[in-house]
């Protein structure tokens, strides 16, 4: 049970690392950035845990930003109306950059002049496509349906 501890925190310290860059990027104060650094670990040790449970990478990332989106939810009266902005500053390190490189260079092999194996490139980008638009849904669903069940007006 100990031996996937490590790695669990090895995705919580870079979630945090992740998501405090994209606070400073969004230009959140000084005071929201611990706050997005706590999501963004909370996010990517949810989504850890469900990857390790064998769920599908847009399973365990819904379930990530439902838990994190109902955590910062719950923090409303210490972060204010920005608790669903850091639920999404905590949840952008999910996004599945290394697919989505892998569907543009598939897709940008096409355009050689004569392709080879042009159907299975195209497969295969495909499918790394399908899976960035399904993990961006699994995160947008996971954002909006506990700030629409909470009732918080300001998202």
């Amino acid at each position: 049970m100990w031996d996937f501890l490590p790695h669990l925190l090895h995705q919580a310290l870079f979630g945090a690392a992740a998501a405090a860059g994209f606070g400073v990027l969004f230009n959140f104060g000084l005071r929201a950035l611990p706050w997005c650094a706590a999501a963004g670990a909370l996010a990517l040790m949810v989504r850890t845990g469900g990857l390790d449970l064998a769920w599908s990478l847009e399973g365990a990332t819904f379930a990530a930003a439902i838990v994190t989106s109902c955590t910062v939810s719950a923090l409303r009266g210490q972060l204010g109306p920005a608790c669903n902005a850091v639920a999404l500053a905590g949840c952008i390190p999910m996004v599945p950059g290394a697919f989505f490189g892998e569907a543009l260079l598939g897709f940008f092999a096409l355009t050689a002049p004569h392709p080879g194996n042009a159907v299975e490139i195209f497969v295969s980008a495909a499918e790394h496509i399908i899976r960035v638009i399904f993990t961006l849904a699994a995160i947008g669903a996971g954002l909006a349906i506990p700030a629409q069940l909470l009732r918080n007006q300001d998202f």
